[in-house]
């Protein structure tokens, strides 16, 4: 029952038309993540919802604008180190290695930077400010994007239902949290670079990916789920933060994933990623059939 509460809230939060606008805090993460959120802030605000974006004071690539509230919070990690990290991170995604290196490289690094970006999450829940005026404030709700579980940790020390806003997860977790099937047989793993066609020794080396994963996944987050256990006072795994999540807003489309179930409150919003690009040029030939058009008298066009 109190998830069905907690749906149908965000429902009427997420959609205005059906209530007067709610109070929403928005705890997104820096980058091109915050770039593909800020047009939906900026769109939920336009819509008549108090949003309050909370931001720490040193960031990446988090431009704001007057469009909502931002409530920043104390951060210690130097804005000259986060630059590093991320100009490391692009550079090694860009390495041509084979597998497994391109993985244990992608690994590492991506490790370093959750690492950073756990400092960031430090910083907030040390800020007994920034706690106090979040609990004296009365939200309705959280939006956040999950990757670092930093937000879903807040919602619920906040005791707050919350929405993820999101690409992807490393390991899959957006599926293995929802319990959505993903067959090893015929969807491959990330860093495997095969189709959904495999041959025997590609489900092989699939089924150990998946494996991997786990180790992957429980050392990427360690550090995050010891402060998220010291926060809410009680043990979480990385599974518990994320099935408390009331909708999931994915932001890709159906249609080009690998087929599989997906559960009710997984809602796929299609491309939303960064800036949004100009439409393309007509082809000359419909150029030419516009100005043609144009030039026509409208007695002679049919519409007089």
């Amino acid at each position: 029952m109190t998830w069905r509460l907690c749906c149908a809230w965000i429902f009427v939060l997420l959609f205005p038309g059906f209530s007067d606008g709610g109070k929403l805090l928005v705890v997104p993460m820096m980058g091109s993540h915050w770039l593909s959120m800020q047009k939906v802030v900026e769109k939920l605000s336009e819509r008549g919802h108090e949003v309050v974006v909370l931001m720490p004071e040193i960031s990446w690539q988090m431009k704001t604008t007057q469009a909502y509230t931002v409530k920043r919070h104390p951060a210690t990690l130097p804005l000259e180190e986060l630059d590093n990290a991320f100009r490391e991170y692009v550079a090694t995604h860009l390495k041509d290695l084979p597998f497994p290196m391109n993985a244990i490289a992608i690994y590492n690094n991506s490790n370093h930077v959750f690492r950073m970006f756990f400092t960031q999450c430090q910083d907030l829940f040390s800020s007994k400010e920034t706690l106090q005026y979040l609990n004296q404030s009365a939200f309705d709700a959280v939006l956040t994007d999950p990757i670092l579980v930093c937000g879903a940790t807040l919602a619920n020390y906040l005791s707050l239902p919350f929405v993820f806003f999101m690409r992807g997860f490393p390991c899959s977790l957006h599926y293995k949290a929802t319990q959505c099937p993903s067959p090893l047989s015929y969807i491959p793993r990330l860093f495997s670079f095969n189709s959904d066609h495999m041959t025997f020794l590609q489900r092989v080396e699939n089924a150990l990916i998946d494996l991997l994963e786990l180790v992957y996944c429980n050392s990427l987050y360690k550090g995050i789920l010891e402060l998220s256990s010291e926060v809410l006072q009680r043990d979480v795994s990385l599974l518990d933060l994320l099935n408390s999540a009331s909708i999931w807003l994915l932001r890709f489309d159906f249609v080009f994933e690998y087929v599989r179930p997906v559960m009710p409150n997984m809602v796929f919003i299609g491309g939303i990623n960064c800036v949004q690009k100009k439409p393309l040029p007509k082809p000359p030939e419909l150029e030419d059939q516009d100005r043609e058009q144009n030039e026509t008298p409208a007695n002679q066009r049919g519409y007089v």
